[in-house]
C-alpha cells in the first residue's frame, strides 16, 4: 500500500481534522482516507441497511403489571428440577 504526504494544511484544516475524527472516533489518517474514497467515488455503498417504521405502530411498551407476570413465567421455567438431573 502507498503513502503519500499531504503539503501545505494549514493550523486551521489540521485542527479541524483532528476534532472530527476524535468525534468520530478515528484516526486523522483514516477520517482522511474515508473522505478522499468518498469524493473521488470509491466509497463502500451500505447494501442491506434500509430501515423500515411501518411496523412499528404494532409494538408498545408492556405495563409494570405485564412485565412482572412475564418475568415471574420466565423465572419459573429457568427453575432446574433437580430429580430430573440426578
Amino acid at each position: 500500500m502507498k503513502s503519500m504526504s499531504i503539503r501545505g494544511a494549514n493550523d486551521q484544516l489540521v485542527s479541524l481534522l483532528k476534532d472530527r475524527a476524535a468525534a468520530s472516533n478515528k484516526s486523522v489518517n483514516q477520517l482522511v482516507l474515508e473522505v478522499l474514497q468518498k469524493f473521488v467515488g470509491l466509497d463502500k455503498k451500505k447494501t442491506f441497511t434500509a430501515e423500515y417504521h411501518d411496523l412499528d405502530h404494532l409494538f408498545g411498551k408492556w405495563s409494570e403489571d405485564d412485565y412482572l407476570s412475564i418475568q415471574e413465567k420466565i423465572d419459573c421455567e429457568r427453575k432446574i428440577d433437580q430429580e430430573l438431573w440426578k
